[in-house]
């Protein structure tokens, strides 16, 4: 059985082929066998993970008809609630913390009779591009165990990867999906900002913050999204806007469709064995017979700074109740109510969420919150409008994933700079609110795999599927990771 593929498995599982629990029971030893050496998960409960199984082919046996993912195991983030299953952001401050509810997206997904094996590990917080963070352990590359397989989402991605699950749940605050699809050479996919609820998503900037699939194909991306998208009453910002038949959708025909290639992606700091590859991606698409042109983002060089600038101040909020009065971690024996609030925080953080609120902190402080978050604000607006412009004349647009290969564990954790411009050309989807998917693209010459990145405009996420399955079809990239 190919645990890797979503729609095999639900269709062997709807035409009772296969039960639901043999599925789970295969998805299980592989975890075993695997994760010792990834460590992608920080959660995993087979007794409940059999028993939602059963459930599942108990429903198909009562029933007639099809569930449209039926049996189809999916990890997911350890920063996206789950009732009564540890839910920890990767984080000291919740490492005991079991939510009394499940999110919006984890009830869609169990309706439709997937199977939700365990949740994975992420950058405190989702606070990183590495999954260096965690408080609990550091992530590997399954193509070379010494990287890094990016943030904050890496766990997730990661275990998509290596065959331990069909499709994973990770979150998107400014590139946290994409990134880590591109270094695991899977399929990420940052939704318009409202298309998914983040009812249950644990807050980080709540402006930028996407809940975001990963799976192997387009196909399975297609049937994932048309499962947990669509409006939702628990979360204000989810959109009324009606939810396409993706899985329809990708398969029509990409000969013809407007490309559009932004030069500032393309600048000092880009490594040269990605931009060769991206640009024989670009190729492709040429060849795929879209109608390929150049087109300028020009605000894009504020993008980092403007980023963060808002992520931190947003965050510098929310994480503000984080107090050691209600839940979370509560430092032992307070002198008195300052100093528990003092040291728990300051032993529930890590380094970077400390240097992220901080940085918050500041720009929201009195005499400087017009200099720096109401003046990022309004190039956030110029960036959108910058995107506006573009759509105008294109229906997509085509960019690298990240400036570099994955790199080695350890390496930039010293350097929050170096780290921080691994998001550069990612976080102005999300200060947009833009659809955005990372899909494999070639492999260096010491086969670290590239992304390549599609963008469309808000809500045109059957268009990014649509040139992501025919590019997938037409130019493969199929080397596994490690065998372990």
């Amino acid at each position: 059985m190919d645990l890797r593929d979503a729609w095999e498995i639900r269709e062997s599982v709807n035409r009772r082929k296969v039960s639901a629990a043999e599925v789970v029971e295969a998805a299980l030893a592989r975890i075993e066998a695997a994760d010792p050496v990834l460590r992608a998960f920080l959660t995993v409960e087979p007794e409940r993970v059999r028993a939602r199984a059963s459930e599942t082919d108990a429903v198909l046996v009562r029933g007639n008809g099809s569930l449209p993912l039926a049996g189809v195991p999916v990890a997911v983030k350890d920063n996206i609630c789950t009732r009564g299953v540890r839910t920890t952001c990767g984080s000291k401050m919740l490492f005991n913390y079991t939510p009394p509810y499940s999110a919006t997206v984890i009830e869609r997904l169990e309706r439709a009779g997937a199977i939700v094996l365990g949740k994975t590990n992420c950058d405190e917080f989702a606070m990183g591009s590495s999954t260096e963070n965690s408080a609990f352990q550091v992530t590997r590359n399954p193509y070379d165990l010494d990287r890094v397989p990016g943030g904050s989402s890496g766990g997730s991605a990661v275990a998509v990867a290596a065959g331990m699950a069909a499709l994973a749940l990770g979150s998107e605050t400014g590139g946290s999906v994409r990134q880590p699809a591109s270094f695991c050479n899977v399929l990420g996919l940052k939704p318009t900002y409202g298309r998914l609820s983040r009812y249950g998503l644990v807050a980080f900037a709540s402006s930028l913050d996407n809940v975001a699939p990963l799976a192997n194909s387009a196909r399975d991306l297609a049937v994932f999204l048309s499962v947990i998208a669509g409006r939702d009453w628990h979360d204000s910002t989810s959109a009324p806007a009606p939810v396409p038949d993706y899985v329809a959708e990708i398969n029509q025909p990409v000969r013809g469709m407007r490309v559009g290639v932004p030069r500032e992606f393309f600048g000092e700091g880009l490594d040269p064995q990605v931009k060769k590859i991206i640009d024989a991606g670009i190729r492709n698409a040429v060849a795929l017979g879209c109608e390929v042109s150049d087109v300028s983002l020009p605000h894009t060089q504020y993008a980092i700074a403007d980023y963060y600038i808002i992520a931190p101040a947003e965050a510098s909020s929310n994480l503000a109740r984080y107090d050691a009065v209600r839940y979370g971690y509560r430092t032992p024996n307070p002198r008195d109510l300052s100093d528990m609030y003092r040291r728990s925080r300051g032993e529930g953080f890590g380094s970077e969420v400390k240097r992220r609120v901080m940085i918050g902190t500041y720009a929201l402080s009195s005499g400087y919150y017009e200099a720096y978050y109401a003046r990022a604000m309004k190039v956030r607006t110029l960036i959108r409008q910058d995107y506006d412009r573009a759509f105008e004349k294109v229906e997509a647009l085509l960019t690298p994933v990240s400036p570099t290969p994955p790199f080695k564990i350890g390496e930039r954790i010293e350097d929050p700079l170096a780290m921080y411009l691994s998001d550069i050309y990612t976080v102005t989807a999300n200060l947009a609110g833009i659809p955005a998917l990372s899909l494999p693209c070639g492999f260096t010459p010491d086969g670290l795999p590239v992304g390549l990145q599609i963008l469309g405009n808000q809500f045109q996420e059957s268009t990014v599927l649509r040139l992501a399955s025919a590019y997938m079809q037409a130019c493969p990239v199929s080397a596994p990771p490690l065998k372990v």
